[in-house]
């Protein structure tokens, strides 16, 4: 994913604008690996081989996105994945 493209993209829920966590870019600067979030309502949205995957809910598998989410633990500040939504660890 081009990070210009960020600029064009928002929560498919609320609109609102998303913050970009890249976790592998190419050599180009591209995003390969990463995800998007919204401040909004807390969603995040995988970025899996330069792609961002902003499906709604209903279609989405949380145990196909599991392994993805677990590797990135260190990226999430603290904060664990329910619901496709960063919360806060208790």
């Amino acid at each position: 994913m081009n990070i210009e493209t960020i600029n064009k993209l928002c929560c498919p829920f609320d609109r609102a604008d998303l913050t970009l966590t890249p976790i592998h870019t190419t050599v180009a600067g591209n995003v390969d690996e990463g995800y998007l979030s919204c401040g909004q309502c807390d969603r995040i949205y995988p970025i899996v081989r330069g792609i961002p995957i902003m499906s709604p809910d209903e279609y989405r598998e949380f145990e196909l996105e599991k392994p993805l989410l677990d590797r990135w633990k260190a990226h999430l500040k603290g904060k664990t994945i329910e619901h496709f939504r960063l919360v806060d660890e208790t």
